[in-house]
């Protein structure tokens, strides 16, 4: 359900970019990405932090965006996105006992656990660098690319590359899964 709600709102930006323009879809993308936090919060009695990143950052590069009338603003967001989480993960990487990613996909696994702590940080540091190359993308295609190309990459390919490495990230921890003592 969570996945369903993260990309519901990337869905009605990108059909709102498709019928009415990069405008529209910014003012969409906001009020949506704002809603998500909300149902979130209404659905599990807290608050999902991630979501909230999200729509701070989005209210205020969108802003920017219907103010200035300037579409690079908001093609910005996934790169400040992407790269805040690169910062967290890194920072979890060395000063947190246990990594960001370690937290987030140990309960995924109940009987079985990557043999070691160093599976975990290798992951950890492999979604960092996930996100930092992601960001990175994002800025080139939004600065040498049409808005049409950027919303189509934003769409197709960011929300692709999460899955293949999602799906590259299963295998690894599968390589490395043994039964819990």
């Amino acid at each position: 359900m969570q996945a369903a709600l993260d990309f519901f709102s990337v869905f009605l930006f990108f059909i709102a970019f498709k019928i009415y323009g990069i405008y529209v879809a910014t003012t969409v993308g906001i009020i949506t990405s704002g809603l998500q936090a909300i149902i979130y919060r209404f659905l599990k009695k807290q608050w999902d932090y991630k979501q909230i990143i999200t729509f701070a950052i989005f209210a205020v590069f969108g802003s920017m965006t219907l103010y200035f009338h300037n579409p690079i603003f908001v093609k910005w967001k996934p790169t400040i996105i992407f790269w805040i989480f690169a910062i967290i993960i890194l920072f979890s990487h060395f000063f947190m006992q246990k990594t960001i990613m370690q937290r987030l996909l140990e309960s995924a696994f109940e009987k079985h656990q990557p043999s070691a702590h160093e599976i975990w940080k290798h992951l950890n540091v492999a979604w960092a660098l996930f996100f930092i190359t992601l960001g990175s993308i994002n800025l080139y295609i939004a600065y040498h690319y049409s808005n049409d190309a950027w919303v189509n990459f934003k769409f197709y390919g960011i929300l692709g590359a999460i899955f293949f490495f999602s799906v590259l990230q299963s295998l690894y921890l599968a390589k490395h899964m043994q039964e819990k003592k």
